[in-house]
């Protein structure tokens, strides 16, 4: 009997050994088995989540960096929310989503924080964005048990691989079944109605709260699109800097966008408005209050609209010649919050030489394009981005 150098025979070292029935299979198909385990895993996860869109409706999201909007097939949009979360930091716990936790914005004690979880358009905070989503899904159906919806979410379009994944992973994460991608700029001109399937020049430009979107489409394709970082929370900003630089008074978040809504404007008003704003006193530290007017928020958002303006004299300027025809004799149509900046089109109007006009609902455009792509999937996978 043969043995081998520990002086063991040969059929007492196999009898030692434990049995695997893998051990006499070649490495390489055990490799194949255990991933065609996992396929299969997957695609039973999938199926069944395929089934429970059956009883789940399907959902068009803008995920915008200030609200989120939500549109269900067949009844329109059903949640219409600010996109901030507030946490509690010792349990880890969502104390409250969307309006609700806009108005503690600022306002909250050391233990809870009050985050907004999306920045220029895209995820800064992916596991409280998730959160969120989760939430406004629920919202949407009014349950939390098997709620596995198709979603179509609306993205900027200069946004990186990394981006597009983290808001895919996001939305799949927050149990959806499908999940598909389309350009903001694009269904905003779906959303404001303009016949983008046809053969001829549109120009959309969407003010978000993160991003400002312009694009120039025709036959359902877009022949030039930017992105620029500079919208409503930039001009929130400025707001608030003004103040600072000119008064010595700080204020808040929120009270620099209420200043932007009630006084923000882009070319001299027909008749002057005022406002009285409180903040803290910079130099002395005590509550003060001061009153301001138009001409002096126009003055504190001159260089954020110049940006715009200029992103849109760009766009122009790439337009092929036949295009530029067109958009000469249609115009540029506004849409998004930023739109609603009082004589925004006014001023683009003269600096532009062109026909401009305000989308009839600027703050849904996307939504309401990208829920258009619900009942339309032919169109929906001629301009998806996944």
């Amino acid at each position: 009997m043969e043995t081998n150098p520990c002086g063991l025979s040969v059929s007492a070292q196999s009898a030692a050994k434990p049995y695997n029935r893998f051990h006499s299979l070649p490495e390489e198909r055990i490799n194949r088995m255990s991933s065609n385990s996992f396929q299969m895993r997957y695609s039973r996860i999938h199926n069944m989540r395929s089934l429970f869109s059956l009883f789940s409706s399907d959902l068009a999201i803008d995920l915008g960096t200030a609200n989120t909007l939500v549109f269900e097939h067949g009844k329109g949009i059903i949640v219409n929310e600010p996109s901030v979360i507030a946490v509690n930091k010792i349990t880890n716990e969502v104390e409250a989503v969307g309006r609700e936790a806009k108005e503690m914005l600022g306002r909250t004690p050391g233990n809870i924080v009050a985050i907004k979880p999306m920045k220029d358009g895209v995820i800064a905070d992916f596991r409280h964005t998730e959160k969120m989503l989760n939430y406004f899904i629920q919202k949407a159906h009014n349950r939390k048990m098997m709620v596995h919806p198709r979603i179509v979410i609306g993205v900027p379009s200069e946004i990186t691989q990394v981006e597009k994944r983290a808001v895919m992973d996001s939305a799949y994460r927050a149990k959806a079944s499908e999940v598909h991608l389309v350009e903001q700029a694009m269904v905003a001109a779906i959303g404001a109605g303009l016949p983008i399937t046809e053969p001829g020049g549109n120009m959309v430009v969407d003010i978000g709260g993160g991003t400002t979107d312009i694009a120039v489409i025709s036959l359902a394709g877009i022949v030039y699109s930017r992105s620029v970082r500079m919208a409503g929370n930039q001009m929130d900003e400025a707001v608030i800097t003004y103040l600072k630089r000119k008064y010595n008074l700080l204020i808040g978040e929120r009270t620099g966008e209420q200043i932007k809504i009630q006084l923000g404007s882009a070319y001299p008003l027909d008749k002057p408005m005022q406002m009285e704003v409180k903040g803290r006193n910079l130099i002395e530290g005590v509550p003060k209050t001061i009153t301001i007017d138009d001409s002096e928020i126009r003055e504190a958002l001159g260089e954020c609209i110049a940006t715009i303006i200029n992103a849109i004299r760009v766009a122009l300027e790439r337009t092929p010649p036949e295009l530029s025809a067109d958009i000469s004799d249609r115009g540029i149509v506004l849409t998004g919050g930023g739109a609603l900046i009082k004589n925004l089109d006014k001023r683009i109007r003269e600096e532009t030489g062109l026909p401009v006009s305000i989308a009839d609902d600027p703050l849904a455009s996307v939504v309401l394009g990208t829920g258009k792509m619900l009942s339309d999937f032919k169109l929906l996978r001629k301009i998806s981005i996944d």
